[in-house]
């Protein structure tokens, strides 16, 4: 099936993909663009996969101060080259993770974190536990569909490099 150039423009700017990937996953799901999105998500969290391993020594500092200045965070988001780092899109990703710090409020980065006594503690199960309490498993704030992970896996796939938050800090008055 041909595939209109506007389609294939609107996947594109709806997902960064290369214009030839936008055609070829159009005319392979009839024109369906919302069916093209999810095959270039799928292929894109299989390509942050194979990109995990690689150093990332070079990135940002994400802030986000919440409205009347009473809580704040930092994120600092790492990439492998400070050309993505600088990109539009790599520095509204770390904003949006320090976002997403200040209204959920981890205490964790990853599950390897968290020890079984702070579960026993809270009296939750383990998943439930890590679900509330570990960015990277916590539903995204701007994006509820998708975790804190999820959103970072598009930004590998979309940037060409591994992304990896490497520490945070969330600051607010009187806690």
């Amino acid at each position: 099936m041909a595939v209109s150039i506007e389609l294939v423009k609107e996947l594109r700017e709806r997902t960064g993909a290369a214009i030839k990937d936008c055609k070829d996953i159009l005319e392979q799901t009839g024109g369906n663009i919302n069916q093209a999105i999810e095959i270039l998500r799928e292929r894109g969290i299989e390509a942050a996969a194979k990109k995990s391993s690689r150093e990332a020594k070079e990135g940002l500092i994400g802030v986000y101060v919440h409205y009347g200045a009473r809580v704040a965070a930092m994120v600092e988001l790492n990439c492998e080259t400070d050309f993505v780092a600088r990109t539009d899109d790599f520095v509204a990703l770390a904003n949006g993770v320090a976002q997403h710090v200040v209204a959920l409020n981890p205490r964790y980065i990853s599950a390897d974190e968290v020890t079984d006594a702070d579960i026993a503690e809270s009296g939750q199960t383990r998943d439930k536990y890590i679900e509330e309490n570990v960015l990277l498993a916590q539903a995204y704030v701007k994006d509820s569909a998708r975790t804190v992970e999820e959103k970072l896996k598009e930004g590998i796939a979309k940037l060409g490099e591994n992304i990896v938050v490497r520490r945070f800090v969330r600051y607010e008055i009187g806690a």
